[in-house]
């Protein structure tokens, strides 16, 4: 009896050794680092001996969108997302001597996971971040180990129909324009980026009430102006980001939230033009697809990780 105590005693203390570990492996910690004239927030979870994985959120969002995904990835995976200037914690320096520009936020990041000690990694890419993340592969191929892309679109093909109006402003900016598209920062405007397309009741309110705090926040939304004329940059780019697709054949796994109005499907189906072995996976779900089924995403990235290490 005594011997069977001890023993289970024993087991007791070793699953509480086992899951205690577990609890520290998935942890998300928070962080500050400087990179040119801003600091960089960033949540990081996983040991860092584990393949990295760097993750770039999109608009109106930061790092917040990961919250769920990162620690369902902990346990195998080094996760790192920072904050763009002008989005979530990262600091916001004045337009006057900060250049607002996809070129630019890239810059910062590339910088960025230089200084966090990032070599090789894996991209997970989102709306904004893609372009962003598909610069630094193009500068940095060596560097790329995958890419995951969830509506992180290339292709004209995968423009929805509201960017016509955007193309039409990109040809004549006018201040009028300019101030119509403030829109975009309007608390209904982005809980329906949230909401469009997914399963009822699936999303809660406290992504899109975080991202409208900080696109609140005073001087943001000029500064996102200055992105959204800028995006035209990103289109012009797209030659030049599928020409590197077709010449390094990264591992690459689009996850797309089928019901998205901005990044259609023919965007994720494009990716097979350029990358054959492509894996394309739809979910029931529109624009922030994690909201909703970031636990399927986690499975999709873990196996699809695991298999291109």
């Amino acid at each position: 009896m005594h011997k069977t105590l001890t023993l289970l005693a024993a087991i007791a203390l070793s699953l509480t050794a086992m899951a205690q570990t577990k609890t520290n492996e998935t942890m998300i910690t928070y962080h500050k680092i400087q990179v040119e004239d801003c600091q960089v927030f960033y949540r990081e979870a996983g040991a860092k001996d584990k393949p990295a994985v760097l993750l770039l959120h999109g608009f109106p969002s930061s790092s917040h969108m990961f919250r769920e995904l990162m620690p369902e990835l902990a346990d195998e995976f080094h996760l790192i997302a920072p904050d763009f200037p002008s989005f979530g914690q990262t600091e916001s320096p004045d337009r006057e001597h900060f250049s607002y520009s996809f070129d630019h936020l890239a810059k910062i990041v590339d910088k960025f996971t230089e200084a966090v000690g990032l070599t090789k990694f894996a991209m997970y890419v989102f709306d904004y971040g893609a372009p962003i993340g598909y610069r630094l592969a193009m500068w940095h191929p060596e560097r790329i180990t995958a890419i995951i892309s969830q509506n992180g679109n290339m292709y004209e093909e995968g423009l929805g129909k509201k960017w016509e109006a955007r193309k039409e402003y990109w040809k004549n900016p006018t201040p009028e324009l300019r101030q119509q598209f403030s829109s975009a920062y309007a608390l209904e405007t982005i809980i329906g980026q949230y909401t469009y397309g997914t399963p009822e009741g699936s999303v809660g309110p406290d992504g899109y009430s975080l991202d409208y705090y900080y696109i609140s926040l005073p001087g943001r939304a000029e500064m996102q102006n200055d992105l959204i004329l800028d995006y035209r940059t990103n289109v012009a780019l797209y030659p030049q980001f599928q020409q590197y697709l077709r010449t390094y054949q990264p591992p690459l796994l689009a996850v797309w939230g089928e019901n998205d109005p901005s990044f259609i499907p023919a965007g994720a189906l494009a990716f097979k033009r350029d990358v054959p072995q492509a894996e394309i996976h739809f979910v029931p779900s529109g624009h922030f697809t994690l909201e909703s089924h970031h636990a399927e995403i986690a499975r999709l990235m873990r196996d699809f990780l695991t298999r291109n290490r």
